[in-house]
C-alpha cells in the first residue's frame, strides 16, 4: 500500500499519510463525508475532494496495474519476454505508454503484413530496412511465386510489414501522439445536403480548433452534430508535418530501398496511425468534454440543492395551468397537505373575483405564510393575479423553479407518498416543499430532470449519474437531517444507510414512533455498530434526551462534551451555546491519542451554535412588471432576474418570461474571466441588460457588464 500511497499522494498532491489514513478508513468501511467530517486529524484535515481524488486514483492505479499484470503474463506466455522489455513496461507511467509497448505482443486479427510474411516477404522487408540495396527491383523479383506474381506485389508486401513495424513502434508512437496532443486539429464540416435541416449548427459548418485549446462545450456540440448526422469530423495534425518527422527518424540517404520506406511510412501514417490516433484523440476530447460537462452540472446541482430554504412555514403552493386551470394545495409546517383546490385564471371580471376570494379565503382558513408559484407556463401571469389580492396579514410570495415537478408527480415516488392524488397535486406539493427545504423535496427527483448543466444527454449516463449521487450525499451530510421527519429518499442518502437501512428506520418511527435519542438507531433491524458510527453524526433529534443529539458533535465525543462542561462546573445543555463559558475552554488540555486539534475545533465552533444550517434564508425577489413574455421584452432594457444554469460558456438568467436568457461569459464582467461559475452562483439575484432578442428562435441575449448597465 505504500508505494501505492506515494504515487496518490504525487498525483492528488496531498501528503502520503493522509492517503495512508484515507485508504485505511476507505478499507474499515467508512464513507467520504465521514472521514472529511469525523476524522479530519487521521487525515491531515483533508476535505471531500481530496478524499473523493484519492478514490477516483486509487481505482484508475488498480486498474493500471491489473493492465500491467495482464500484459506481463500475455507476453511471457508467449515466450518473448526480455529484461529490456521487462523494463520498459515498469518504466510506462500511463495506459497509453504500456499499451504502445504491448502493441507488437498483442494478438491481433489478420493484417495485410501478416498475410504478406506468409508470403515470404518478410526478408526483402528487412532488405529495404538496411537501405543499403541498390538493385532493388531485381531482388524484389526473386520474391514472386504462386500468391505474389509480380515484383512490385512483391515490394507492396514489404512496405506492409514495414507500416506494421512502424506503427507499432513506441517512440514513433509517442512522437505522432505528441504531434495530436499539441498540433492536431479537430476539423467540423456539413454534410451539403444537412446545411438547412442542421441551421442550429451553422458554427461549425467550416470549424477548425486546435485539440489542446478546443472547450468542452464546443466539443460535445461538434459530437451531437456528428450523431445527428449533421456534420462530419476529423482531428489530425498536418500530415506533411508529422510524414517529414517520421522520415528524419528512418531515413539516411538516397537510393531505391528509401523510396519504398518513404511509401511505407506514408501508407503506415494514412492506414494505420492516423485512424488509430483520430479514434484516441476522439475518445480523450469526448472523455475530456464529458468530465468537464459533469463537473459543471455537479457544481450547478450544488447550489441548487442547498439553495435557501424557507424553512418551516405554512404555504399555498400554485401549479399554474391556463387550460386546465391552477391547482392549488395548502401545507402545514411540516409540508402535510391540508387542502386542495382549483382556481381558472380567464380575464373575466366575475370569475377572477371569485378566484381571488378562494384564495383569500384559503389564507385565512389555513393561516398562509407565503405563496409558492410555479415558474413554468402562466407562472407570471398567476404571481401578478395574486399579488392584485390584499389579505389580512402578511404573506410572501416566491416564484419556485418547477422543473421536474412533473417527473416528480408521475413517479413512483409521489404515487406512494400519495396514492390517492393524481398528479396536478402532487405536482403542487412538491413546489411548494421546494421552498420550504429545497434540498428533502430535490433528492426524490433525478438530477437530470431539474434542468440545470450542459449536454447532460450527450455525456456517460453511468459516470453522470456517479457523480451526481456523490454531490446529493455531500449535500445531505452537510445540512444534516432530522431523524423524525426525514422523507425515506431524504434518509437513503445519509452516510452510512442507504435505501434499505432508510426504510427500516421508516418502519420503525412508524412501529415505534419518534426516536428520543440516536441511542435507538442501533434498535433498528440491520443497523449495525459501523452504520451507526457512519450516520449518526447527520442524524439530528430536536427535543430529544440529549441536547447533543440535535447537534452535529458525534455521539463517540459526547463523554469528552460532558467533561468538558464538568470542568466548567456546568451541565451540556447549559454550555451549549453559552459563547462565554466555551470562551474558558482550555483546548490544549483536552487533546489526547484520540482527539486531536481538529476534532476539538470542529466540536467548540458546534457548541456554540449546534445545528446550524449552512444556507442562507430564502428572500424575496421580484421580476419587473413590464415584461411577462417575450415580446415584451426590447432590446436596451435593464431587467432583474434570476441565475438558473451555469455552463463554461455562460450563464443562463430567468428575466420573467419563459425563455431564460444567456449571458455570454464574454459579457459577464468588464475584466476577463474564463468560467463563469467564478464570478456566478446559481440563484443569484443579478441585473442584466438585453442586448439581442430573436422571437422565432427564442432567444434573448443579456450582458452583465457593469460598463454597459450604467
Amino acid at each position: 500500500m505504500e508505494d501505492h500511497s506515494k504515487e496518490i499522494a504525487r498525483l492528488a498532491n496531498v501528503p502520503v499519510r493522509g492517503v495512508i489514513a484515507v485508504l485505511e478508513l476507505f478499507a474499515e468501511g467508512a464513507t467520504i463525508p465521514f472521514i472529511a467530517r469525523y476524522r479530519k486529524d487521521k487525515t491531515g484535515n483533508l476535505d471531500e475532494v481530496a478524499i473523493g481524488q484519492i478514490e477516483t486514483f486509487k481505482k484508475q492505479l488498480d486498474e493500471f496495474y491489473h493492465r500491467k499484470e495482464v500484459i506481463v503474463k500475455s507476453i511471457t506466455e508467449q515466450g518473448k519476454m526480455t529484461d529490456d522489455l521487462m523494463a520498459k513496461i515498469d518504466a510506462a507511467t500511463t495506459l497509453a505508454e504500456l499499451e504502445d509497448t504491448y502493441l507488437p505482443y498483442k494478438p491481433k486479427r489478420r493484417t495485410r503484413a501478416m498475410i504478406a510474411r506468409e508470403n515470404g516477404l518478410e526478408p526483402l522487408a528487412h532488405i529495404i530496412d538496411e537501405m543499403t540495396e541498390r538493385n532493388l527491383d531485381k531482388i524484389a523479383a526473386g520474391f514472386v511465386n504462386d500468391k505474389v506474381l509480380t515484383a512490385d506485389e512483391a515490394l507492396a508486401g514489404a512496405r506492409d510489414i514495414i507500416a506494421e513495424w512502424i506503427s507499432e513502434d513506441a517512440d514513433v508512437r509517442s512522437k505522432v501522439r505528441r504531434k495530436f496532443e499539441r498540433f492536431g486539429k479537430t476539423i467540423a464540416t456539413v454534410w451539403p445536403d444537412k446545411k438547412e435541416e442542421g441551421a442550429k449548427y451553422r458554427d461549425y459548418f467550416e470549424y477548425s480548433e486546435l485539440v489542446s485549446k478546443i472547450p468542452s462545450h464546443r466539443i460535445l456540440a461538434v459530437f451531437r452534430g456528428v450523431t445527428e448526422g449533421i456534420l462530419r469530423m476529423s482531428i489530425e495534425p498536418e500530415e506533411e508535418f508529422v510524414l517529414q518527422d517520421l522520415e528524419r527518424m528512418y531515413i539516411e540517404g538516397n537510393g531505391p530501398c528509401q523510396d519504398q520506406f518513404k511509401k511505407a511510412i506514408k501508407d503506415c501514417y494514412r492506414r494505420l496511425l492516423q485512424p488509430q490516433f483520430e479514434t484516441e484523440f476522439r475518445m480523450l476530447l469526448r472523455d475530456k468534454a464529458e468530465e468537464e460537462a459533469i463537473k459543471v452540472f455537479a457544481e450547478n446541482l450544488r447550489q441548487l440543492l442547498l439553495s435557501s430554504p424557507l424553512g418551516p412555514k405554512r404555504i399555498l403552493a400554485i401549479d399554474p395551468g391556463i387550460r386546465t386551470g391552477c391547482k392549488i394545495v395548502c401545507l402545514d409546517e411540516k409540508g402535510d397537505l391540508q387542502k386542495t383546490d382549483l382556481i381558472f385564471l380567464l380575464d373575466n371580471a366575475s370569475k377572477d373575483q371569485e378566484a381571488a376570494a378562494k384564495i383569500k379565503y384559503l389564507v385565512e382558513r389555513y393561516k398562509i405564510d407565503a405563496f409558492a408559484i410555479g415558474d413554468g407556463t402562466a407562472g407570471r401571469e398567476t404571481e401578478k393575479f395574486v399579488r392584485s389580492i390584499t389579505f389580512d396579514h402578511p404573506v410572501q410570495l416566491f416564484m419556485v423553479n418547477e422543473d421536474g415537478a412533473s417527473v416528480y408527480s408521475a413517479s413512483e415516488v409521489a404515487r406512494e407518498e400519495f396514492p390517492d392524488q393524481d398528479v396536478t397535486v402532487r405536482g403542487a406539493v412538491s413546489i411548494g416543499r421546494r421552498l420550504m427545504d429545497p434540498l428533502a423535496e430535490l433528492v426524490k427527483i433525478d438530477p437530470k430532470s431539474i434542468g440545470v448543466g450542459q449536454y447532460q444527454h450527450d455525456v456517460n449516463q453511468f459516470r453522470l449519474k456517479d457523480k451526481l449521487d456523490q454531490t446529493v450525499v455531500s449535500c445531505v451530510n452537510a445540512v444534516g437531517v432530522n431523524l423524525n421527519t426525514a422523507s425515506k429518499h431524504l434518509l437513503s442518502y445519509v452516510s452510512g444507510i442507504g435505501p434499505t437501512l432508510a426504510e427500516n428506520i421508516i418502519i420503525y418511527r412508524k412501529e415505534v414512533g419518534k426516536f428520543s435519542s440516536r441511542k435507538q438507531l442501533k434498535e433498528v433491524p440491520r443497523l449495525g455498530d459501523k452504520a451507526y458510527e457512519q450516520c449518526a453524526g447527520f442524524l439530528r433529534i430536536k427535543d430529544g434526551d440529549n441536547p447533543l443529539d440535535a447537534s452535529a458533535v458525534h455521539p463517540e465525543a459526547y463523554a469528552l462534551v460532558e467533561k468538558i462542561a464538568k470542568d466548567l462546573r456546568t451541565d451540556v445543555k447549559q454550555l451549549i451555546g453559552n459563547e462565554s463559558k466555551i470562551a474558558e475552554v482550555n483546548a490544549q488540555s483536552y487533546i489526547s491519542d484520540t482527539v486531536g486539534t481538529h476534532t476539538l475545533n470542529d466540536i467548540l465552533a458546534e457548541l456554540r451554535k449546534p445545528g446550524l444550517d449552512p444556507r442562507s434564508e430564502a428572500e424575496q425577489f421580484e421580476f419587473s412588471h413590464e415584461v411577462f413574455k417575450i415580446e415584451d421584452v426590447k432590446v436596451g432594457m435593464v431587467l432583474p432576474g434570476v441565475v438558473t444554469n451555469i455552463t463554461r460558456f455562460g450563464a443562463f438568467v430567468d428575466v420573467g418570461v419563459k425563455q431564460d436568457g444567456l449571458v455570454h461569459v464574454s459579457q459577464i464582467a468588464d475584466k476577463f474571466i474564463s468560467d463563469p461559475s467564478a464570478a456566478l452562483k446559481l440563484n443569484q439575484k443579478v441585473t442584466v441588460k438585453v442586448v439581442e432578442v430573436d422571437i422565432p428562435r427564442k432567444r434573448i441575449n443579456l450582458t452583465m457588464k457593469p460598463s454597459l448597465l450604467a
